[in-house]
């Protein structure tokens, strides 16, 4: 159910002639290919109870609804309702049970009526009891029912064929041919023979069994071996007089016991629908499984057949199957077995505890020594054995009927592969120490010497195997195969089996089984001895992930059957398997789809694809090919190289423009391959590289010219505009700074104007000043004159006079206050800032700071303030004084300065 992702119960099976497995499930339709399973539902989702396939049409029954599906011209399945041409009322609560094709006509059968489809009519035909089964035997239609025995349908009659009370209330499961009548089969009354005039038992071992267990379903093989599913416990496979051959049940693996449908196809597979799963059985191997369901066997190391029964050797101990198959475990086994050999007509059982003697069901330790591997008989020599263990080689030898064990020394590493060159000298591998050349003495008694050849050309010490093949010394490494050389007494490669076995496989045969089997990769080639017949590769599937990887062993049952041990079993293999059991078949296109979508499948023409970066994905099917897988190459580019395709389906992106060849085949495990089919496709160009695609190109690069030309142009007027603007805001700016320097300029000038007129005006003011000053020296000089000549005056009067005069012209006022109107206004910005900073000082010390200011002396200022020399140094002072002067900074420096 995991496989397959659907319902459980599988009601019926069939095949249709491509090869396609068609099973009736609880969800709906399943369809097999070979490698992958899908599901298909009807539209009322009900459960399928029989299926037939038959031609190109897939015909299923369901509760009230039967018809059939389809292959579309582009691989879809596709349902068609054949119940709708019937009233609903007519079958009402029918099931279909039951699929028959007889000659152009499909019968469904329900419990209550049989429905006959022909040339797209449909005619109901209803039995006066209920109906049980249908077959068609020999060109007649039979028709078995629960109280009215067995009729036969002619045309849409149903005519009495026999009517028998032992058949009253039975159910008939089927009627097959049997010799020179028929074998009417029933649930649980038993098998019937029929020889067209009296019914009676069939006395055959297999009809109690199938009282017992309730048979439910039967089918015929071509070689005459009859098929009995039960719903209670599993299929028997029995012989033409009802001798079981084979029994499949739960119990030898089989997922369930009760057996709802089966199918035999044309290449003699049983594909067996189950209460809880599906089956598949390959009735033309000569190979079976023994498979323990319980899980106390554990994984096999050895089996062996010794006089008539099987014993197996697992890690968990040692068994025997029964008469009736049972696995019968043998006490005091408990622990690993290695190995079981027929030595000198004993069963010996290399056991983890040590080697015991079996007879029977009772076991006795013959040698204590532990890790029985393998043993090996002395060339020439009856009765002595040597064995590889744990500790070392081991003497086993039988004397008196009694088997004696001795530790032969020398080494004490386990060994477990064997062989001898000759009676005197063997060569045992360790399977991490590499490679040893032992020789023993003549009695065996002891190892006179052992020479290790791991530095004499052994390319690897680790996984060491030695064989003796053609009486050459053959060893296997992680490296690939090497032989021994005694010319050279040392290893060197063996070219010939690494070329026909391959580097990485080993054999997993003892050298005294007349069948050399060979691990490589996944896949076990045997090549029988004595028979004819070229080499066989077992399919893996029917041992995938069952190996005991690197513990692989085939060994011989009997002389004609080998065993290969399972992790849960065995294998039972007939040596006489023919080359090539299964082949492989030319695949078939199932699907092709673009995008997602669907199209339609060729037949050897061209897929034309648009060029559209589409997904194309191809479906294949080869169902009569077996553990097989694709190839595809493509052909007209490198047609020998061919890709692994996975799952059934090639996805295929991004195909560019142009046309590809593909070729497909079918490739089975030993890499056998189909004949090719082939698919051509057509990747069309793109729309862009077809004549309209051309035309339009041409248009667009017209137009796109034309929109270059005009885009271009009008870019040009623009970028001039542009220019002209900007030109023109660069005139104005240029214009604009040169104004605003010119401005700046005149400023410049009229402020270097102001202060020359403003120095000259000082200058002239300084000169007034100084003119004042000279004036009134002179007048104080022609005072002193007059004053010292006084009374040279004879009139005192006219002498006072002249005198008031030259006082009144020295501190004459209006020339002094136009001095001082003048040297506020050239010194107006002085003053008002001096004030700002110096609110405290008064108009006499604003006076002296103008004076200073014009940088008039001391000696200059006195006269023009009326005051003495000292007189100014003291106005000076308390000048620097008021306004704050450190002693350091001269009065005169700081007013000239000051701004």
């Amino acid at each position: 159910m995991s496989e397959y992702n659907a319902g459980n119960q599988n009601w019926g099976v069939s095949k249709a002639k491509d090869g396609k497995l068609y099973v009736a499930n609880n969800k709906g339709l399943l369809e097999y290919d070979g490698l992958n399973w899908k599901l298909f539902t009807i539209p009322n989702k009900t459960t399928l109870r029989s299926v037939l396939a038959k031609d190109n049409k897939i015909y299923i029954g369901s509760y009230e609804e039967f018809g059939y599906f389809e292959t579309d011209a582009k691989g879809k399945l596709n349902y068609t309702s054949l119940s709708q041409m019937l009233d609903g009322e007519q079958f009402l609560n029918e099931e279909f049970w039951q699929i028959l094709a007889f000659e152009d006509t499909i019968i469904f059968r329900s419990f209550r009526n049989i429905y006959v489809y022909k040339a797209g009519k449909i005619t109901k035909i209803r039995p006066s009891s209920t109906v049980i089964s249908c077959e068609v035997v020999d060109g007649e239609v039979y028709v078995a029912t629960l109280k009215d025995g067995i009729y036969k349908l002619e045309g849409s009659a149903l005519v009495p064929f026999l009517d028998n009370a032992v058949l009253d209330g039975a159910k008939v499961v089927s009627i097959i041919k049997y010799a020179e009548g028929l074998l009417i089969a029933t649930d649980l009354s038993g098998n019937f023979l029929y020889n067209g005039s009296s019914l009676k038992a069939w006395n055959a071992p297999i009809n109690a069994i199938l009282k017992k267990y309730q048979l439910n379903a039967l089918s015929t093989q071509k070689s005459g071996n009859l098929v009995f599913g039960t719903i209670q416990n599993g299929i028997y496979i029995t012989n033409s007089d009802g001798s079981i051959v084979f029994h499949i049940n739960h119990e030898n693996g089989l997922i369930n016991n009760t057996i709802l449908s089966q199918y035999i196809d044309e290449d003699n597979q049983l594909w067996v629908g189950l209460d809880n799963g599906l089956a598949h059985v390959d009735l033309k191997s000569k190979s079976a499984f023994f498979n323990d369901v319980t899980g106390k066997l554990g994984a096999v190391y050895d089996v062996i057949d010794y006089k008539g029964r099987i014993y197996i050797g697992s890690n968990t101990g040692l068994y025997y199957l029964s008469s009736d198959g049972k696995l019968i475990f043998i006490e005091n086994s408990q622990g690993q077995v290695w190995s079981l050999k027929i030595v000198d007509g004993d069963l010996l059982c290399g056991h983890n505890n040590g080697t015991y003697l079996v007879e029977g069901d009772q076991i006795e330790l013959i040698s204590a020594f532990t890790g029985g591997w393998v043993i090996k008989k002395v060339p020439e020599i009856n009765d002595t054995y040597i064995q590889g263990t744990y500790s070392g080689l081991v003497r086993l030898k039988k004397v008196k009927g009694e088997w004696e064990a001795k530790h032969l020394g020398k080494t004490t590493i386990p060994i477990r592969f064997l062989v001898f060159e000759d009676a005197s000298t063997a060569w045992a591998a360790h399977a991490y120490k590499g490679l040893f050349k032992v020789k023993f003495s003549n009695t065996y008694d002891t190892i006179t010497s052992i020479q290790n050849y791991e530095n004499k050309g052994l390319s690897s010490t680790y996984n060491v195997r030695v064989h003796k093949i053609k009486n050459t010394i053959c060893i296997k490494t992680n490296t690939g195969w090497q032989r021994y050389e005694p010319i050279l007494d040392s290893i060197v490669p063996h070219d010939l089996l690494n070329k026909n076995f391959g580097k990485n496989s080993y054999i997993i045969s003892d050298d005294e089984v007349n069948v050399l089997a060979l691990k490589r990769g996944d896949l076990i080639h045997l090549k029988p001895f004595d028979t004819e017949n070229s080499s066989t590769t077992l399919e893996s599937s029917h041992i995938k992930d069952r190996l005991i990887v690197g513990y692989e062993n085939v060994s011989q049952l009997d002389n004609t059957h080998f065993g290969l041990n399972l992790n849960d079993g065995f294998m039972r293999i007939d040596k006489n398997l023919p080359r090539s059991v299964y082949q492989v078949y030319k695949p078939s296109i199932d699907g092709i789809s673009v995008n997602g979508a669907p199209i339609a499948i060729p037949n050897d023409t061209p897929i034309e694809i648009p060029n559209k970066n589409q997904s194309l994905l191809i479906e294949l099917s080869s169902p009569k090919s077996h553990a097989h897988a694709f190839q595809y190459a493509l052909t007209n580019v490198d047609p020998n190289h061919w890709y692994k395709i996975e799952n059934g389906a090639l996805e295929l992106s991004n195909l560019g423009q142009g046309e590809y060849a593909l070729a497909f085949r079918t490739v089975n495990e030993s890499g056998t391959t189909s004949e090719s089919t082939r698919l051509y496709i057509t990747i069309l160009p793109a729309w862009y590289r077809s004549n309209l695609g051309l035309l339009g190109f041409t248009l667009l690069a017209f137009l796109l010219i034309l929109l270059f030309y005009v885009l271009h142009k009008r870019k040009i007027l623009k970028e001039q505009l542009i220019l002209k603007h900007q030109f023109e805001k660069d005139q104005e700016i240029l214009l604009k700074d040169k104004t605003i320097e010119n401005d700046k300029r005149i400023v410049e000038l009229k402020n270097e104007s102001l202060e020359n007129e403003l120095e000259l005006k000082s200058k002239q003011l300084a000169n007034t000043a100084m003119a004042i000053v000279k004036k009134n020296e002179t007048l104080l000089e022609l005072k002193d004159e007059l004053l010292d000549h006084k009374s040279a005056f004879d009139n005192y009067y006219a002498y006072k006079k002249l005198i008031k005069k030259i006082d009144t012209s020295i501190g004459h006022e209006d020339e002094w206050a136009i001095f001082e109107h003048n040297s506020n206004q050239v010194h107006e910005a002085f003053f008002k800032q001096l004030v700002e900073k110096h609110p405290d000082l008064t108009p006499k010390d604003l006076k002296v700071c103008a004076y200073i200011k014009m940088d008039l002396s001391t000696k200059e200022i006195a006269p023009l303030l009326n005051i003495s020399v000292r007189g100014v140094e003291t106005q000076r002072y308390r000048l620097k004084q008021k306004l704050q002067l450190e002693s350091e900074i001269s009065l005169t420096d700081y007013l000239l300065n000051f701004k």
